[in-house]
């Protein structure tokens, strides 16, 4: 098993959960709200003719546990949506999951995904 966590623009969340619907059979997924800066290095806004530099900029980490075989299906579909060229479309990330047990029933393993 794997964890996919994927940094992505506010404005591409709804448009990446219906791609999931419809083209994935997820188990489900953990959708955090963020703040954070990289190479965009953070945004140039004027407000009353004062220059405010915000450095952290909003973002959505959303989060899966798939087995080994989805991962890179989730990956292709993350960049398909969320991939527009400009700095600040996110970052994916992949880890390994040594174990996922359900509290509910205490399944483990594939059983608890």
């Amino acid at each position: 098993m794997k964890k996919v966590e994927a940094i992505i623009q506010q404005e591409k969340l709804e448009e990446l959960k219906l791609a999931l619907d419809q083209k994935l059979d997820t188990t489900g997924m953990t959708v955090t709200q963020v703040l954070g800066c990289g190479n965009q290095k953070g945004l140039k806004e004027y407000v009353r003719g004062q220059e405010i530099i915000t450095t952290l900029l909003p973002k959505v980490v959303v989060s899966f546990v798939v087995f080994d075989e989805k991962v890179e299906d989730i990956i292709q579909l993350i960049l398909s949506i969320c991939q527009t060229g400009e700095v600040g479309d996110g970052k994916i990330f992949v880890s390994p999951i040594e174990e996922a047990i359900r509290i509910r029933t205490g399944e483990r393993g594939k059983e608890a995904i």
